[in-house]
């Protein structure tokens, strides 16, 4: 089953203009709260039973659920079609639940269903409502949890008659709905313009307006409020962006305290907002091409202690953050890199309707080149971040930051430290390029933390079946291609300053500066707890490259890689190689010639 798209979503209700304020209150001195008892607040994410059909066994559910679990979810809505596995996979999940202290719920997907099988529904809740690990609310705890994925014109009482038991039926009806149900599901996770298209300067739907409108339709009925960090398909003539929601959005629900709130997703990869692992088992419906080397775990880091603060019922997470943590995420690419003559992926489409486009993806011109950070820290520090030739110091505060740098072309560099000593530092295992990366637009974004996590990968072959399905030939191969082994990243607090990996004409040690480059720099407060911005001047600008030197340089060492600039060229390790040269280990140079695009040649290949 294709994943579901927000394009094959319509608003129903124009929604209100009026935006909830909301911020961080300041960090109390006892760090570890205890959660207060019976707020009754829980947390759903979205998991696709329709990739995940090769499974064989409950075991191959054990990892999601255990890392879900983990980070405070408590129970998968599990969506599922009309495909002939679904009752194996649901079997499999439902036992996998039991085993791992989790809980679970149907959600119909009604791309697949037909409202007229209100009959089928209620069959299928009752086949698996009785079930250990079925999540069940209600004063008596007795009412099975269900859901959908739209779903309007549904015969909501004959459902309850074929399921023969007590139901909480939340479905993702449309606004104008919503109040025919038990509580309701908002889908709309993501900034638009109404029209199913990216946000515009002069058209910005946000998500906070559509929490008015379900939470006024609703009158008093359990509300979810979706959650989710971005949103980019390219399947064809269909994609689409966002940037900083997934920090934002944390915020907001703090303010907005929901009965339930809604992870979309865990896995659809083709949506670019999973936040589970790119390892969980699934079927490549053709995604691995903007997916493959983007992994999202470092999303799941960030929301652990804003889900211990909703469940609390805290409007702050900073009395729930409980280790130095450093959450960065970046597409791959500037936005100027054009790649018409060699993206294949896009189609001709009717465009009359605004839905489609193709090519360059929609809301591209209303977005930075940005990387985006998130510090959660235990006591304030100095955070230095270096995109390239871009660098900027930033003061942090205890408890939640945000903070946002222009993209710069080549290794993406991070630290915290305090008093002058090191406590994090480390180099990102995805550069950023000014050209297109196999090819196409790829809006993807990479997530990184530091502390650095185990290197995460696709599968093969199952998570590359439709690799090579738009990417032009020769371009790109199916596999992985990020290195395997972490930079080192955490230091004693004895230990002295560390150099950070950076162009040598940056200094990151200094005092906060304008970047080194032809964009103009200016400092900017947001409303959002905490954040401090770096915009540029005009969106158009584009940053600069790293500059390869022609004479040899003496070794660095960082972490355990020692590399030596080659005479015919600069150097090119590890931490500093481009595709396709991400063959490289650490302790390893490249071999071959030291241009943008060498031969496929490493030391010990």
């Amino acid at each position: 089953m294709a994943p579901v798209s927000i394009v094959s979503w319509a608003l129903g209700t124009v929604l209100l203009a009026l935006i909830m304020p909301y911020g961080n209150a300041a960090p109390s001195a006892n760090r570890h709260i205890e959660p207060r008892q019976g707020t009754g607040r829980l947390v759903f994410c979205h998991f696709m039973i329709g990739i995940v059909g090769e499974r064989t066994s409950a075991s191959d559910y054990d990892d999601d659920m255990s890392r879900a679990k983990a980070l405070g979810v408590d129970a998968f809505a599990l969506n599922i079609g009309t495909d002939e596995f679904t009752d194996d996979q649901l079997t499999y999940a439902y036992d996998s639940a039991a085993k791992n202290g989790m809980k679970v719920f149907i959600s119909f997907d009604f791309n697949w269903f037909s409202t007229s099988q209100a009959s089928n529904v209620g069959a299928k809740i009752a086949q698996y409502g009785g079930k250990d690990a079925q999540l069940r609310v209600g004063d008596n705890g007795n009412q099975v949890f269900v859901s959908s994925f739209s779903g309007d014109g549904l015969d909501v009482d004959a459902v309850r008659s074929s399921a023969g038991m007590p139901i909480f039926f939340a479905p993702n009806f449309q606004i104008s709905n919503a109040g025919s149900a038990d509580g309701a599901l908002n889908w709309i996770a993501w900034p638009n313009n109404g029209n199913n298209k990216a946000p515009s300067a002069d058209r910005n739907i946000t998500v906070e307006d559509g929490d008015k409108a379900y939470v006024s339709a609703l009158g008093g009925k359990p509300y979810i409020a979706p959650v989710s960090p971005w949103f980019f398909t390219h399947y064809g003539p269909e994609v689409s962006y966002t940037d900083f929601l997934w920090y934002d959005r944390w915020v907001e629900i703090l303010t907005l305290s929901p009965q339930y709130v809604e992870i979309i997703t865990w896995n659809d990869y083709g949506e670019s907002h999973y936040i589970g692992p790119l390892s969980s088992p699934h079927t490549d419906d053709g995604n691995s091409k903007w997916v493959n080397d983007m992994p999202h775990e470092g999303w799941l880091e960030m929301a652990k202690p804003f889900i211990a603060a909703y469940k609390a019922g805290s409007t702050s997470v900073d009395d729930y953050i409980t280790d130095d943590r450093i959450i960065y995420w970046y597409r791959p690419s500037l936005k100027s890199a054009s790649c018409d003559a060699t993206d294949t992926t896009a189609k001709p489409a009717n465009v009359d309707t605004g839905n489609y486009f193709e090519g360059i993806p929609n809301g591209a011109d209303d977005v930075a080149d940005s990387l985006f950070v998130v510090a959660l820290l235990t006591k304030a520090g100095t955070v230095e971040v270096a995109s390239g030739s871009n660098s900027k110091t930033f003061d942090a505060r205890a408890g939640a930051n945000a903070f946002v740098v222009d993209m710069g072309i080549g290794s993406q560099s991070f630290s915290l430290t305090r008093g002058g000593e090191a406590v994090l530092r480390g180099t990102s295992l995805k550069d950023i390029s000014g050209d297109c990366i196999c090819g196409i637009y790829n809006f993807n974004a990479y997530v990184g933390t530091l502390p650095a996590g185990a290197v995460d990968s696709l599968q093969s072959p199952d998570g590359f079946l439709g690799f090579t399905s738009g990417i032009a030939p020769g371009i790109c191969e199916p596999s992985p291609s990020l290195g395997t082994t972490p930079v080192a990243t955490s230091f004693p607090a004895a230990s002295s300053r560390p150099s950070f990996l950076v162009p040598t004409s940056v200094d990151v040690s200094a005092p906060p500066q304008s970047a080194p480059s032809s964009t103009a720099l200016q400092q900017v407060t947001s409303p959002i707890a905490s954040r401090s911005v770096t915009t540029p001047e005009t969106s158009k600008s584009k940053s600069q490259g790293p500059t390869l030197t022609s004479t040899p340089a003496e070794a660095t060492t960082i972490g355990n890689s020692s590399t030596t600039s080659r005479p015919e060229g600069s150097t090119i390790t590890v931490l500093s190689q481009l595709y396709p040269t991400n063959c490289l280990q650490l302790g390893q140079v490249w071999a071959g010639s030291a241009v943008l695009d060498p031969p496929a040649k490493c030391d010990g290949a």
